[in-house]
């Protein structure tokens, strides 16, 4: 019996190349069929193929890769999909061997797959399981499934198109930024771990003090959505995670300073 599953998961893999980058530019680029865009292939194949071979600029323990890009849909076809081609390092002498001799095997692996899923990302294409199981480092998914729930646990980000186009992105990375600041995380680590801006860091937790003190004040989430400029849904998660998490001192004292300062601010207001 032909395993479907398995199937698809070929097709999905032998789709992602480079050829098929090409071929999709020249499909939907100047509206050819397959078969044209096949024959334009085999003849740039036939007219550059020397100087492809000769030219080459990556690094030692680097790779490249065609990758979906960041813009790709979800609901489109993997041989339909939009492609890029990126440089992922997947060995570095200097720092994967310190990673090894502390954390070992399963330790540098997980170091690893944070690096190039940055380094796609950053690229602007997203890695996704298959990928890295199949076409980088030639293990089971099951194990590639546990680093990813330890990620998980540790409240690590890693930039999967999995994670990042999963239904409600936006949300679940906000919240995850602000659990990271209740627990006392810097926000330099905090943008490690989420692959988010810094100046993204500081709007997403100045936008969950500002919900909080409106929210103290008695406002309910569509005021605060329509005040802030903020979806009621998020709202209403910001002050669900507010009665739920258990802030560390110091950023317990952070939030009642800006909530007292905020309650002063509004009274003198009334005042004038």
């Amino acid at each position: 019996m032909i395993n479907n599953s398995s199937v698809n998961r070929w097709n999905r893999l032998e789709n992602k190349s480079l050829d098929q980058q090409f071929i999709n530019e020249i499909i939907y680029g100047l509206n050819c069929s397959p078969f044209e865009s096949s024959v334009v292939l085999d003849t740039v194949y036939k007219v550059f193929g020397s100087y492809f071979e000769s030219g080459s600029c990556l690094q030692p323990g680097q790779i490249r890769l065609s990758i979906l890009s960041i813009d790709a849909k979800v609901s489109q076809s993997i041989s339909k999909s939009k492609q890029i081609t990126v440089t992922l390092t997947l060995n570095d002498d200097k720092e994967d061997l310190q990673i090894r001799k502390r954390y070992g095997v399963i330790g540098l692996r997980r170091h690893k797959i944070q690096r190039i899923c940055q380094q796609a990302f950053d690229q602007g294409g997203l890695l996704t399981v298959e990928d890295l199981a199949y076409r980088i480092f030639n293990c089971g998914e099951r194990t590639l499934c546990r680093d990813l729930q330890h990620f998980k646990d540790n409240d690590i980000f890693i930039a999967l198109r999995s994670t990042v186009k999963d239904i409600g992105r936006s949300l679940s990375h906000r919240l995850q930024v602000i659990k990271l600041w209740a627990k006392g995380k810097q926000y330099s680590e905090i943008s490690l771990s989420t692959c988010h801006s810094l100046a993204a860091i500081q709007n997403y937790v100045d936008k969950f003090k500002r919900t909080i003190a409106l929210y103290k004040e008695g406002y309910n989430a569509h005021k605060i959505s329509f005040l802030l400029r903020l979806s009621a849904s998020l709202v209403e998660q910001y002050i669900t995670l507010y009665d739920q998490l258990d802030f560390i001192e110091h950023r317990k004292d952070e939030l009642h300073s800006f909530l007292k300062k905020s309650l002063s601010s509004d009274n003198q207001e009334v005042r004038q």
